[in-house]
């Protein structure tokens, strides 16, 4: 009976991936979740029923950081809505969310970018260009078609299919054309030998041209930088949110908290009476 729940799985899977339109790093994410609770969880399965008891899962993967326990519940929790959608009856137990701090983005400094493109590559270059201006996830680096970048627009394919139209500045768009010249492709903008380039290779390429001017830089925190630049030079958040691609409002807000604390920071250290004073005073 067990076999069907793993054969369940790998529809769910390519569901993710046909329909959902998922990443496949995310797509391993959730197989390597849904596999860790087939294995450590206690599951009964009895006339057509399904229990499904994370108890065991969770003492086992107690240790981790409340971020990982919480992304791989949720994993499941998707797993188990799928199994529901198709008709089976599952009972879940001890799948009680946890309490995850609330984090901060962390945006490059705008000088600190101009020194690594000062120093990289062509293809790291470009790459870094398009995440800083397009404020694009690396997935959607990784899928963005040559076509689909016409008279000062983008088209850009998100997460779950969905599409959106962020603007391109005419100097990009030159740039692009430029490294065409150089290393030619025929459908995506980052290709090698006629495959587009996968997300990992552009993100090694893009950590590779940060670290050799001495900056540990994931490609998410240009897209960070990209949002909290536009919001701090008095963009509007709704065109903010849009242009991230991001399902709901509220998930921009936390932009404009790092812009709060941004400007506490500066008033702490300009003040005449901050200096030399502990937070709680000032």
């Amino acid at each position: 009976m067990m076999n069907s729940l793993y054969r369940d799985k790998e529809n769910f899977l390519k569901y993710l991936d046909a329909i959902r339109g998922y990443s496949p790093l995310t797509i391993r994410s959730y197989n390597d979740s849904i596999d860790t609770m087939l294995r450590e969880s206690e599951i009964e399965i009895s006339e057509g029923k399904v229990r499904i008891n994370l108890m065991p899962l969770r003492l086992k993967i107690a240790s981790l950081k409340s971020k990982s326990i919480s992304c791989k519940l949720s994993a499941i929790r998707s797993f188990v809505k799928y199994l529901r959608l198709e008709g089976k009856d599952v009972e879940l137990r001890g799948d009680e969310s946890i309490k995850i701090p609330k984090t901060l983005p962390k945006p490059i400094a705008h000088e600190h970018i101009l020194h690594a493109l000062e120093h990289a590559e062509p293809t790291a270059k470009l790459a870094i260009i398009l995440l800083y201006t397009l404020g694009l996830r690396i997935s959607e680096l990784t899928h963005l078609r040559l076509k689909e970048i016409d008279q000062g627009w983008c088209r850009i394919h998100g997460k779950g299919s969905k599409e959106r139209d962020v603007p391109i500045l005419k100097n990009i768009a030159e740039l692009i054309g430029e490294y065409q010249l150089h290393s030619p492709s025929v459908e995506y903008v980052f290709e090698l030998q006629g495959e587009k380039l996968s997300e990992n290779s552009l993100r090694y390429i893009i950590t590779k041209a940060f670290a050799k001017v001495g900056l540990k830089v994931t490609p998410h925190q240009l897209r960070h930088t990209y949002a909290t630049e536009l919001l701090n030079n008095g963009a509007r958040i709704a065109d903010v949110s849009e242009l991230l691609g991001h399902a709901s409002m509220a998930t921009t807000q936390i932009y404009t908290k790092l812009g709060n604390a941004i400007k506490m920071d500066h008033y702490r250290k300009s003040h005449p009476l901050c200096n030399n004073v502990e937070d709680s005073q000032c």
